[in-house]
């Protein structure tokens, strides 16, 4: 196997965007091995829905498309990548039960721990920025 593999997608800043950046993540993963439905294709499924949502809600008009990155690094370690050009970071919410919006980061930050990965957000130059999420790759052993 080469010393890493990658996949990109931009799409359009539009709702329907993050359905198609769902299909394209499940795709690539299951091309490199990891199955659709297993606990951790869901995980990764779920961390790019939140991420790409920011991306579509959060830009307000000035992202007019996201991109998806992956990177699977030495078959150790994914690294998953949504870059928009909006120059607003994410920002953590106070907690408020009342709230129903607002937890993307704070999912995404709980899942990322959860799996042992970890999350940066690097600027670009354009003024945006890329929210990097790195999970843990499944051995073939221990894959669910």
């Amino acid at each position: 196997m080469a010393d890493h593999q990658e996949a990109s997608v931009t799409l359009p800043s539009d709702p329907v965007s993050v359905r198609q950046a769902r299909g394209h993540v499940a795709r690539v993963l299951a091309e490199w091995g990891l199955p659709d439905g297993s606990d951790t294709a869901e995980t990764v499924r779920l961390i790019l829905s939140e991420l790409a949502t920011n991306a579509v809600q959060h830009t307000f008009g000035r992202s007019p498309v996201f991109t998806v990155d992956l990177r699977l690094e030495r078959d150790e370690w994914l690294r998953l990548g949504v870059t928009d050009s909006h120059p607003r970071w994410p920002r953590r919410l106070p907690a408020d039960g009342r709230q129903d919006h607002g937890r993307g980061m704070v999912i995404v930050r709980s899942l990322t721990a959860e799996y042992g990965g970890g999350l940066v957000i690097t600027p670009t130059e354009d003024g945006g920025k890329t929210v990097w999420v790195t999970l843990p790759w499944p051995s073939p052993r221990t894959r669910d």
